[in-house]
């Protein structure tokens, strides 16, 4: 007899009937076609990707739940983090925030550190204490420092500015530290 669109001939081997062929035919050519529809999903995401990356010539920062390692630059503004501080250049002044910077779910910080505002052409100190408030929103960085300047007594606000991950830093005629934590400086940028 049939047993699911089968039957035995001769010596048990068992054959597909025309039905049973045609049963399987269909469910080949539909598990197919769903292996090409992935293919074809998996391949349109990954060029749409890559094109969105390579057609804004962004790269992105890797999402480890802390601001990433590397540098940030923009107009009149970097960020150079590593693993023991995140050092912060607005304008002619400098500061760092301690350790790594945690980020929320959102991508947002407020971080406690110190800042020098009067950083060039002569460092005059001594550092204060400044609040970095950040967001990371993909590639780029907007940053507030509030500074309470201990020297004129008063509160001073640098930003927001908004730095992009793995660029260069342009700080007109103001260097940058090479080395966060050192102070030993590049050469003005041109």
């Amino acid at each position: 007899g049939r047993l699911a669109g089968m039957h035995r001939k001769g010596g048990g081997a068992m054959t597909f009937s025309r039905r049973g062929r045609i049963g399987r035919a269909i469910l080949v050519g539909t598990m197919r076609a769903r292996r090409w529809r992935a293919a074809l999903l998996t391949l349109s995401l990954t060029g749409t990707l890559t094109a969105a990356m390579c057609d804004s010539g962004v790269l992105l920062p890797p999402n480890t739940g802390t601001l990433a390692v590397g540098t940030w630059g923009g107009a009149n503004a970097g960020v150079i983090v590593n693993d023991t501080l995140a050092h912060v250049h607005v304008g002619c002044t400098y500061g760092d925030i301690p350790g790594r910077v945690s980020l929320s779910s959102g991508g947002s910080f407020t971080r406690a550190g110190s800042f020098l505002l009067r950083a060039y052409p002569v460092a005059i100190g001594p550092t204060m204490p400044a609040q970095f408030v950040g967001r990371v929103d993909g590639a780029v960085l907007t940053l507030t420092v509030t500074v309470s300047d201990t020297i004129a007594g008063k509160t001073t606000v640098l930003g927001p500015v908004s730095v992009t991950y793995n660029k260069d830093p342009q700080l007109g005629p103001c260097p940058i530290c090479a080395v966060p934590g050192r102070r030993s400086l590049l050469a003005p940028a041109r």
